[in-house]
């Protein structure tokens, strides 16, 4: 039998980027980043509870330009995750699976995740 040098299995290097599969991969990474901006929910719940010193001291680093970067992002996934699920509810139920349809969701779904999340900044 002859060896193949090609690979035995499609990789990623080989695909050029569409729009359905960057989206898919950055829902998952912003479902990661949601899971981890939870983890901070108890700690202003302790900040709360500990008093206004340690709330100040809170909300002073939510002040800081990381801060205000963080928490942005973090609205920003926010949004987009509950967009593109609703996006994927709609698949579930047989809903917008052509081509042209898929593209057209994707596009408003970024546009309303962007603007809800600048909506909710101001």
């Amino acid at each position: 039998m002859a060896v193949s040098k090609r690979p035995l299995s499609p990789h990623l290097q080989i695909y050029k980027p569409q729009l359905t599969s960057v989206l898919s991969i950055t829902h998952r990474g912003t479902g990661i980043f949601l899971s981890i901006g939870f983890l901070l929910l108890p700690c202003w719940l302790l900040a709360v509870a500990s008093g206004a010193e340690a709330y100040g001291t809170w909300l002073a680093q939510l002040d800081t330009w990381y801060g205000k970067i963080l928490f942005y992002a973090w609205v920003f996934a926010l949004y987009y995750h509950l967009c593109n699920g609703i996006r994927h509810l709609g698949w579930d139920l047989g809903l917008g699976l052509d081509l042209k349809t898929t593209y057209a969701t994707g596009y408003v779904m970024l546009a309303a995740s962007l603007v809800l999340t600048l909506v909710t900044i101001l």
